[in-house]
């Protein structure tokens, strides 16, 4: 199809970083909506990378939408790429845009993408944003959709290794992701019954473990499941890590984590251990009730924004609500585990201290 022939008003629209279950339901209901507005929705592919390279679907219609909310993943592609990062990068998106003529953009995606999104809205873009991340570490929303979706993955996957650790007596650490944020071990942990949790915010000490696996052995429960954050680290001195290579926004890539308290765990206390790393199976396939309905409001409110001139913001769900955020507000501060939610789960690792 033309980009250069419609009469209408024209957004382009990107998803960038890691594929979340719900990301096709945000661009449905951006697309339905902008069409309802008076908008044409240009699909940009491969995020970032699709506005340095030029790379477009063309404009999306009803049909090509009407029941993408059901299915997992994202019909644009995405990629990790950084404007930033590259020789006149920013000039060269705005170069595109402009090509384009696309007035408008909407920025689908986590820290990383509406980091750049905020950087180009001070430029002069008008751009709106979307956070997603199944992490949940994206300040200034209460949740985002995908972590839904791969809170609930995990939580059968802990619940299921449940029936094998104990059948072999075993100790298994379900490796879950999480960078800098542990929001999907805490909550898919809870949910599964998780002997004990590890997470970023909180360095452990490789003694606090074998204490809990002690103590259920002593009760005779000869076995335990245990969900480490991928990005859990241990106490200073305890425990040696390796360094990781970063990707372009400097993350470091993370994983490995399980299976070296596996291997270290084993040594120190005799007990068959073995790890399991869920990966991409928690971001892969269809998205829950919830995440379908959430993307979707999500992006009903960035087409209502964009016909409203919110630009440098972002859609966010406040308690049940779905409202406009300074994107300013959300970059740069992840949202974290509260001391308060980890001393919850605490309750029940089995740590011999007065316990019944």
């Amino acid at each position: 199809m033309s980009i250069t022939g419609s009469k209408q008003k024209q957004i382009a629209v990107l998803t960038g970083g890691g594929d979340a279950p719900g990301l096709n339901a945000v661009i449905r209901g951006l697309v339905i909506t902008a069409k309802k507005l008076g908008y044409d929705v240009l699909g940009i592919l491969d995020g970032w990378k699709g506005l340095i390279d030029s790379k477009h679907c063309g404009f999306m219609d009803l049909d090509q939408v009407e029941y993408i909310h059901m299915t997992g993943g994202t019909i644009l592609h995405t990629s990790r790429t950084n404007p930033y990062k590259i020789e006149n990068g920013p000039e060269i998106v705005k170069k595109t845009l402009k090509e384009l003529n696309c007035d408008y953009l909407v920025a689908i995606g986590g820290d990383d993408t509406l980091g750049v999104a905020n950087k180009l809205f001070k430029e002069g873009v008008n751009v709106i944003g979307v956070p997603k991340t199944i992490d949940n570490d994206l300040s200034e929303t209460d949740y985002c959709f995908g972590f839904n979706t791969a809170i609930s993955r995990a939580s059968e996957a802990i619940e299921n290794l449940h029936t094998t650790a104990k059948s072999h007596h075993r100790v298994i650490f379900v490796e879950i992701m999480g960078r800098h944020a542990g929001w999907m071990a805490l909550e898919a942990g809870m949910s599964g019954g998780a002997s004990y949790i590890l997470l970023p915010e909180e360095p452990f000490d490789i003694k606090d473990i074998i204490k809990v696996i002690d103590n259920r052995w002593k009760k005779g429960k000869r076995y335990a499941v245990i969900a480490v954050s991928e990005g859990a680290i241990p106490k200073k001195g305890t425990m040696a890590l390796q360094a990781k290579e970063k990707d372009s926004f400097g993350n470091v890539r993370l994983g490995g984590i399980a299976e070296l308290l596996a291997k270290e765990i084993e040594e120190k206390t005799g007990k068959e251990c073995r790890h399991v790393v869920l990966g991409h199976l928690q971001r892969a396939g269809r998205p829950t009730v919830f995440d379908r309905v959430l993307g979707t409001r999500l992006g009903v409110h960035a087409a209502r924004m964009i016909d409203n001139h919110e630009f440098g913001k972002m859609a966010a769900l406040k308690a049940t609500d779905i409202v406009s955020i300074p994107l300013e507000k959300a970059v740069g501060k992840l949202k974290q585990v509260p001391k308060e939610r980890y001393e919850e789960a605490k309750i029940f690792f089995e740590t011999g201290d007065n316990d019944e």
